[in-house]
């Protein structure tokens, strides 16, 4: 008899359920943004994060999916020249704004000035972290904030490495910074 009762409940839930979903549409929103350098007019559903569209609706794979909180920062990409992490960011509360992920910095053959500088100082191992590190960094330049390395340490703390390259990821930050405050031209 219980069990008899269970299937004709489920039953019943499923058809119920079932119904509902196919008779909701999916309400997109119009969104105006441009990702790096390139204008794009988008439909997004009001519950797409930033990061969610970047991956996988615009292909745009070099921030990563880490901890989806907010606490790891390997999603941080920058608008409008400020850094963010992605995950946190609902889509649609930008339109109009100017988003920079790692493919927009540097391409293969002309690197970007964090990423050599990266590579030069051994700043990455796994290098799951490394697009948000690089986007933090340039952010932080961007803002202004550091021009010590205890100041480059406090302001990168949000993004976690879990190889501990946080001494070479560091250093990377501040030779940059040393190049432009000597009048090299930042890229």
């Amino acid at each position: 008899m219980i069990t008899e009762r269970a299937e004709a409940l489920h039953h019943t839930a499923g058809r119920e359920s079932g119904k509902r979903v196919a008779a909701t549409p999916i309400a997109t929103l119009p969104l105006q943004l441009t990702i790096n350098g390139e204008e794009r007019a988008l439909q997004v559903e009001p519950w797409t994060t930033l990061l969610d569209l970047l991956r996988e609706k615009l292909d745009l794979t070099g921030s990563k999916k880490g901890c989806d909180h907010g606490q790891c920062g390997a999603c941080t990409v920058l608008i409008d020249g400020k850094r963010i992490n992605s995950c946190l960011k609902l889509a649609v509360t930008l339109d109009g704004a100017e988003i920079t992920t790692i493919e927009g910095l540097g391409q293969p053959g002309n690197l970007h000035q964090l990423q050599a500088a990266f590579i030069e100082h051994d700043a990455f191992q796994c290098g799951y972290c490394t697009p948000g590190q690089i986007c933090s960094a340039q952010g932080l330049i961007n803002e202004g904030h550091a021009h010590s390395r205890a100041e480059v340490r406090e302001q990168m703390s949000g993004n976690l490495c879990r190889c501990g390259a946080y001494t070479n990821i560091a250093d990377a930050v501040i030779e940059v910074l040393d190049r432009r405050a000597n009048g090299e031209k930042q890229e």
